[in-house]
């Protein structure tokens, strides 16, 4: 393999990874919002997901930790495994619809299968935590943010180039914002 193909693989790697983390970052997020304003408790929701995974910590004063910790490595598994089985393969030419379509499709397959299979047989108290509607729209924000960043990253030097040239049309933009213009 050369060395550009290598590094080609590399970034890709990295941008599946970055993709699943921010889809999980806005699932926290949304959670979060939602915990704010009923008698949810954000705490309780990373328990419940460390007990679907480990019961026996879940009473644990780190079972929060765990939870958290096992939603962001769950989240960057699945941006990788959609990356590599389904957006490189088949959506990454479909432009930023056909990649959004598809990641909120395959989050809201993920959610029935975990919402109506899973989580009632490892975790039934997981699955009356927050309405339906509320975990459901967790799932579709990840799809969305997930394919947001794995689409904008597609646009290819082409497309930080058009950014480039916008950006640096006043030379004080360079400056503030290098990594798009260069700068001093």
């Amino acid at each position: 393999m050369s060395k550009s193909a290598s590094d080609s693989n590399e970034g890709a790697l990295q941008l599946a990874v970055l993709a699943g983390l921010f889809g999980g970052l806005a699932e926290v997020l949304w959670v979060g919002g939602y915990a704010s304003i009923s008698t949810l408790s954000g705490g309780e929701v990373a328990r419940q997901i460390t007990a679907s995974v480990t019961p026996a910590i879940a009473d644990s004063s780190l079972a929060v930790v765990f939870g958290i910790s096992i939603h962001f490595l769950l989240s960057a598994l699945l941006g990788l495994t959609f990356a590599w089985l389904i957006w490189r393969p088949f959506l990454r030419k479909r432009g930023v619809a056909g990649t959004l379509l598809g990641s909120v499709a395959v989050l809201t397959l993920i959610w029935a299968i975990n919402f109506f299979a899973v989580l009632p047989f490892f975790n039934p108290a997981f699955v009356v935590l927050m309405p339906y509607g509320v975990t459901l729209a967790s799932k579709i924000m990840f799809g969305i943010v997930m394919g947001l960043v794995l689409q904008f990253e597609a646009v290819g030097e082409t497309g930080r180039r058009r950014l480039r040239d916008l950006n640096c049309r006043a030379p004080d933009h360079c400056r503030v914002f290098p990594v798009l213009g260069g700068g001093p």
